[in-house]
C-alpha cells in the first residue's frame, strides 16, 4: 500500500530529520552518520534533493534494522552534545520542538502502518497479544448539540507549538447547527450497511461511487464476514465486531454517504474546533493503552464525547489554508502548505494519537479515499 512504510523506515527518517534540519545547520563541520542517507529517508522535501520514491520504500532490504538503530544513536547523541554545549540558537531550537512532534506523527504511523501490513497476511497475525479486552457497554445515546452561531475566532495562538497550517487565528461565520453528543457507532453503521447504502448511488459523491464499485467495498477497511457474522482485525488480531464502539477505517466518501443516509452531514471544521474548546481528562490516546477505539462510557446530556481520541472525525472541510497563511521558510515549508489540493480535513486524534501530540486546533489531513487510519464520523445537522 503506497501510503505505508516499513517501521525500519520510519525509524530512519525522524532521525535523518534531526540531522538534516538541526546538526547539518548548526553544528559546524557535522559529519553525516552516511551521505547516502539523504536520499533515501528523505520524505518529500524536494528542496533537500530528490527523495527516494515512496512506494519503493518496502524494498529497501539495507541499512538493516541494527544499523538503523545505529544512525538513530548517533544522531541522538549529537543532537544531545549540540543541546548541552549550548550550540543552538533560538531557531534551530524551535526546529528540535518541530522535529519531536514530527515524530509522534511518525509514531502514530508506525502503529497503521504495521496495522495495515499485518492485515494482509491470511494468518493474522496479532501487532500485541496482550492487549486488554476492551469493556462490552453500551454506548451513550445519541444527542443533538445545538453548537454555538454568528462570528468566532478560530485557529492556534499563544506561546504553546502548533503546526503552521493552525495559523492565524481569523474570524469565521458559524450558521445554527447541531452537533452528535459522540462518534457513529458500528452498529449504527451496520444499519446503514444494512439498508443497502453501499448500493444507493444517491448517496454518495460521484468520485466515491466509482471507488467503491472499483474496489467492492462493502464494509469499512478490516471487516470481515465469518458465517454471517462480522469481525474486524485490529492491532490484538480478528475479534468479533462491538456494536457500541466508535466505527472506524471509513473513508471520507463512506463517511458522507452515512451522512447523507442518516438525514446529516459531516461537520465543518470551525464546528468541530469550537465544541472541543474542554478539558480532557478521559480520553482514549496510545498511552490508554487499548490501542482500539472504545463506546462512550456515559451520558453526555450537554457536553459531546469522545472529540478527542478514539478515531479521527472527518470534516467537511477541503485542507486549505487559512486567511493569510504563509509557510515556514525555507524547505521546512514543504511540511504542510504544498498538500493542501485534494484532501480534507480530519479533527481530534485516535486510540494510536500521542496525548500530548493533539489539540483542538490541530488540523490532520488525507485524501478522500484513505481508510487505515482510524478515521470515523461525527454527524452534523442543521438547525
Amino acid at each position: 500500500m503506497q501510503d505505508a512504510s516499513p517501521t525500519k523506515w520510519h525509524l530512519a527518517h525522524t532521525s535523518w530529520f534531526f540531522e538534516t534540519f538541526v546538526l547539518e545547520d548548526a553544528v559546524e563541520a557535522y559529519e553525516p552518520f552516511d551521505r547516502d542517507y539523504r536520499s533515501i529517508f528523505n520524505s518529500y522535501y524536494n528542496s533537500i534533493g530528490k527523495p527516494h520514491d515512496r512506494p519503493q520504500r518496502g524494498l529497501l532490504t539495507r541499512p538493516d534494522l541494527d544499523t538503523v538503530l545505529a544512525y538513530r544513536e548517533h544522531v541522538d547523541d549529537q543532537l544531545e552534545r549540540a543541546i548541552d554545549a549550548g550550540r543552538l540558537d533560538e531557531k534551530s531550537l524551535s526546529v528540535v520542538e518541530l522535529g519531536l512532534h514530527h515524530e509522534q506523527q511518525h509514531q502514530e504511523l508506525i502503529l497503521t502502518d504495521a496495522h495495515h501490513l499485518l492485515s494482509l497476511n491470511p494468518l493474522r497475525p496479532a501487532y500485541r497479544t496482550d492487549l486488554p479486552v476492551s469493556p462490552r457497554r453500551a454506548a451513550s445515546p445519541l444527542r443533538w448539540l445545538r453548537g454555538p452561531e454568528g462570528v468566532h475566532t478560530i485557529g492556534h495562538a499563544g506561546p504553546d507549538f502548533a503546526f503552521d497550517n493552525e495559523s492565524p487565528r481569523h474570524e469565521v461565520f458559524i450558521s445554527p447547527h447541531e452537533l452528535a453528543s459522540r462518534p457513529a457507532t458500528n452498529g449504527e453503521y451496520l444499519e446503514f450497511m444494512n439498508d443497502r447504502g453501499y448500493e444507493q448511488h444517491e448517496l454518495w459523491l460521484s468520485e466515491g461511487w466509482a471507488l467503491a464499485k472499483s474496489e467492492d467495498w462493502k464494509a469499512p477497511a478490516y471487516w470481515e464476514l465469518r458465517d454471517n457474522e462480522w469481525w474486524v482485525f485490529g492491532l490484538g488480531g480478528l475479534r468479533q465486531l462491538e456494536v457500541n464502539e466508535p466505527v472506524a477505517h471509513l473513508s471520507y466518501y463512506e463517511a458522507s454517504a452515512f451522512a447523507q443516509w442518516s438525514g446529516a452531514r459531516l461537520p465543518w471544521e470551525h464546528e468541530w474546533e469550537l465544541a472541543a474548546k474542554r478539558p480532557r481528562d478521559d480520553d482514549n490516546f496510545a498511552e490508554s493503552g487499548w490501542l482500539q477505539p472504545l463506546a462512550a462510557g456515559h451520558n453526555a446530556e450537554t457536553t459531546a464525547l469522545q472529540l478527542f481520541g478514539d478515531v479521527w472525525e472527518w470534516t467537511a472541510s477541503s485542507y486549505e489554508p487559512y486567511p493569510g497563511f504563509q509557510p515556514d521558510p525555507g524547505a521546512l515549508g514543504e511540511y504542510n502548505g504544498k498538500f493542501m489540493c485534494n484532501q480534507y480535513v480530519l479533527r481530534g486524534g485516535s486510540c494510536a494519537t500521542p496525548r500530548s501530540h493533539i489539540r483542538a486546533t490541530y488540523r490532520n489531513f488525507f485524501p478522500p479515499a484513505a481508510r487505515w487510519q482510524w478515521s470515523g464520523v461525527r454527524l452534523t445537522r442543521d438547525a
